[in-house]
């Protein structure tokens, strides 16, 4: 806020006169002391009505200087962003009138002038007042009454229309137990299995080393570790994903709807899920839909891809259990993305895109070569090599030069230091994810890798047992968050 008192010229005059007389007084020695008291008492009401009129006329422009903020205010908030510049000068004009129409101790109305600009999603809206207080010693001071003006800049960045897509880590990876004291429970309930296991493995026929001392069936067969898990009531990395995106407090598409609602923009969503292949999830026609609710319901229901056994996807597919392919995913999802636009409501203008991908981090995939692989690779049984590594982020470079904005919850791969496969590469099945996976979650080439993916500012570590519900929403926040501001 600025504003300028214009009290210079009137102190000026009055300092002068004051000075003339006091002069006068020392020069003229014949007074008696009653002239002499007499005398002095002139200038003493001269100053005390300037100081009354000067007191009343900054308590007016104190008020006024308030009106003048709330006007400028009420012309930036989310609501008024949507509207067009007409609408928010009116509005700016009935909240500054709403104090200053029939404010006593004025000359007159106010002068008031408000100019509202728009440059993309950023709105500037300047108010401006000048306006008299009424002195109530004008004779004394030569002037009726006291000039004083004010001037309020606010702005705003408008909320964005935005499509979401979601991009989710379904893989086999995601099975695993969700907490350190839900791993010690899966790996304490199956001692048979290398000692213990905390994979969830969802498998139509496994092996009996994959079930061996599991609890029977109705049919007499083990159950597999998955169901083992939902019966031991342990949470795994998968389901707090889906809590965080849909089933949860507070999940993603209820925070989108809420906030989809104060900001007065559109929010479209398209979730899909990826392993050995990239699925969809909620896409109606192929595309982002405005039915939040529609895609909370789909989300809710995303489990964990069956496979056949240990390395096989399915009877006749020995893959290696090669069942995360995120650069395939990415580049399905670039496909489908159309270019970027601005996020206004202009008739020309589309809306952002912006990618949400909620990952453990680690590819598990084939490759043609083993330089396609920055680790250690395995020759697969039909051809090709398994590649086990971070993930590449050459299609999130490729993403993110479109002007597609990539936000990144990276949910931490869990240090398995009972699973073999986990700790050791063994060059036949592969396995070793504990070499990339150090010297911590956090520090290790998987989060360096999965940060170098995302947006600056859109990334987000969820440590074990941390709160994937809280990260999420907080990303969410960091993508759409704006806020009205004074500036001057």
């Amino acid at each position: 806020m600025n504003s300028k008192f214009h009290a210079t010229s009137v102190l000026a005059r009055s300092a002068k006169r004051l000075t003339i007389q006091v002069a006068r007084l020392l020069r003229d020695r014949k007074a008696n002391i009653a002239v002499t008291f007499a005398l002095t008492m002139v200038p003493a009401v001269y100053l005390l009505g300037m100081a009354l009129d000067y007191a009343q006329a900054s308590r007016k422009q104190s008020q006024l200087n308030a009106a003048i903020d709330a006007a400028a205010i009420s012309a930036v908030t989310p609501s008024m962003l949507t509207q067009p510049p007409s609408v928010a000068t009116t509005t700016a004009t009935n909240v500054f009138n709403a104090t200053a129409t029939g404010m006593p101790g004025l000359s007159g109305p106010p002068s008031l002038s408000v100019n509202i600009t728009n440059s993309g999603l950023v709105r500037t809206a300047t108010v401006s007042y000048t306006a008299a207080a009424t002195n109530s010693f004008p004779i004394l001071l030569g002037a009726p009454a006291w000039p004083i003006k004010g001037s309020s800049s606010a702005s705003a960045s408008g909320a964005p229309n935005i499509n979401f897509y979601l991009l989710l880590d379904d893989s086999p990876s995601m099975g695993i137990a969700g907490t350190p004291s839900d791993i010690a429970t899966m790996v304490n309930n199956t001692p048979s299995q290398e000692g213990g296991c905390a994979f969830a493995c969802h498998e139509t026929n496994p092996t009996p080393s994959d079930t061996a001392g599991n609890p029977l069936n109705s049919q007499g067969k083990p159950i597999d570790n998955y169901t083992l898990a939902r019966n031991l009531g342990v949470t795994l990395r998968l389901d707090l994903l889906v809590q965080a995106v849909a089933t949860g407090t507070p999940n993603l598409l209820d925070t989108a709807t809420q906030s989809e609602a104060a900001n007065n923009n559109t929010y479209k969503v398209a979730i899909y899920t990826f392993d050995a292949g990239f699925n969809t999830i909620y896409a109606p026609s192929g595309l982002p839909s405005t039915n939040l609710a529609a895609a909370k319901t789909a989300a809710s229901s995303i489990t964990m891809p069956q496979v056949y056994s240990n390395n096989f996807l399915t009877s006749s597919n020995q893959n290696n259990d090669t069942d995360t392919n995120f650069s395939s995913a990415l580049q399905s999802l670039n496909t489908i993305m159309p270019a970027p636009g601005g996020g206004t409501n202009n008739v020309s203008d589309t809306a952002q895109e912006v990618v949400f991908l909620v990952t453990d981090g680690v590819e598990d995939k084939v490759v043609s070569s083993k330089a396609a692989c920055a680790q250690v690779t395995v020759s697969m049984p039909s051809s090709g090599y398994r590649c086990q590594q971070p993930f590449d982020t050459t299609w999130c470079t490729t993403v993110k030069n479109r002007g597609i904005r990539i936000a990144v919850l990276y949910t931490e791969y869990l240090p398995l230091p009972t699973d073999g496969w986990y700790m050791t590469y063994d060059g036949v099945t592969g396995g070793g994810i504990a070499p990339f996976n150090s010297p911590t979650p956090s520090t290790s080439p998987i989060a360096t890798n999965l940060q170098a993916c995302a947006s600056p500012g859109l990334f987000y570590d969820v440590a074990s047992g941390g709160d994937i519900k809280g990260a999420l929403n907080k990303l969410f926040q960091l993508v759409v968050a704006t806020a009205a501001h004074l500036t001057h």
